[in-house]
């Protein structure tokens, strides 16, 4: 045996093949789904889909039977509720728009899971997402998978060295249909489940009404000014937008207008022509870095590095100016569209992932003369 390893098991096709492929591998094998919706609405969690419902709980025991493992359901709720469920509604009632995969994985399957799964006497957790790690000079570094299209090593930037030392990511050498294709032949049912889209915990998908139950004030109705400062009419609450919309503003205008920042505190959504969605670089907090320490990235500064400033976006060149302690300043070396407060800013180096940040504010170009966007 290599060592016993706790695989999370979401009921999809990705973690039903990493936990068989472990298997043949000669790891004991265990299979986990975690249980993250809170108790108190039982008749939400058996209509869910994706990885949160009792569907995903059915098809991960069907696959554990199948390959004759262990088998549990582990009740992280209050952890879930803590870590990633407040946090997302607080974050959105204050005009950000956060990435709950990435407190999901940081928080919940890279630190509460893997504290379990220590608790357990395994040596390793394992998922299904597709990504890459490799040890080098002394220090695990975490890269992106060999599918482009598939890869998830944005939303793990946060993973630290302890954390990457126990992680297994069996499928980060894979296509999505080589994985497809393994698991038929190893006759997984879920070989050709379709992949889970929806925000997991936001069972109808609409997220406003989730963040308004929480926090009824960011569904008040408030303004929307144009950037040259006009009021154009009244927005349904900060919940509902998000930088870089254009549909369901419901204002009539003689151009295109886009969401270009939303003002928590005067709980007013400023719009404008595309051009002001471009800025020429952004600063973000909380810094994590994976492999290399704040004081040998501010010796490498300017570092020119490549930055995805949301899950599915492309990389964009970009140097990296400044660190102060866990904020980072960082310039595009064309200006990006539809930068985000709130999404994570992620820091590539070819395939490594250096680290990454929270997006506090988009840093406008000099074209754009609005008070608003100056250091918004």
């Amino acid at each position: 045996m290599k060592g016993r390893v706790v695989v999370g098991m979401s009921g999809g096709v990705d973690s039903s093949l990493a936990a068989a492929l472990l298997l043949e591998e000669g790891y004991e094998v265990i299979g986990v789904t975690l249980n993250l919706w809170p108790e108190e609405e039982p008749g939400v969690i058996q209509e869910r889909g994706g990885c949160c419902g009792l569907g995903a709980v059915f098809d991960a025991r069907a696959v554990a039977f199948r390959l004759g493992i262990p088998y549990y359901v582990l009740n992280l709720r209050q952890e879930f509720e803590a870590h990633v469920v407040r946090p997302f509604a607080l974050q959105y009632a204050r005009g950000k728009t956060p990435n709950p995969c990435v407190l999901c994985n940081r928080f919940i399957k890279f630190d509460a899971f893997l504290e379990r799964a220590l608790e357990l006497g395994a040596d390793y957790v394992a998922t299904g997402h597709y990504a890459r790690k490799e040890w080098r000079d002394g220090r695990w570094h975490l890269l992106k998978a060999v599918d482009q299209r598939k890869d998830q090593s944005y939303a793990l930037y946060a993973i630290s060295q302890e954390q990457l030392a126990r992680a297994l990511f069996p499928l980060g050498n894979f296509t999505k249909d080589e994985v497809r294709r393994m698991a038929a032949e190893r006759r997984l049912h879920t070989a050709f489940k379709p992949d889970s889209q929806e925000l997991c915990f936001v069972a109808t998908g609409k997220y406003a009404e989730e963040v308004g139950r929480r926090h009824p004030e960011a569904l008040r109705e408030g303004i929307i000014r144009h950037v040259n400062g006009e009021v154009l009419g009244t927005h349904r609450g900060i919940a509902h937008y998000t930088v870089g919309q254009r549909r369901g503003l419901g204002v009539a205008a003689g151009e295109p207008l886009y969401v270009v920042h939303l003002d928590e505190a005067a709980n007013e959504v400023w719009v404008g022509p595309e051009e002001y969605l471009y800025r020429d670089g952004l600063i973000a907090e909380d810094l994590h870095l994976v492999a290399m320490t704040e004081e040998e990235l501010k010796e490498k500064l300017p570092l020119r590095v490549e930055v995805r400033i949301r899950y599915r976006g492309e990389p964009r060149p970009a140097s990296i100016v400044e660190v102060e302690g866990t904020r980072v300043r960082l310039r595009f070396h064309e200006p990006a569209r539809a930068v985000t407060p709130g999404q994570a800013a992620v820091f590539y180096m070819g395939d490594e992932v250096l680290g990454g940040a929270t997006i506090a504010a988009a840093l406008p170009h000099p074209a754009q003369k609005v008070t608003v966007l100056s250091g918004s």
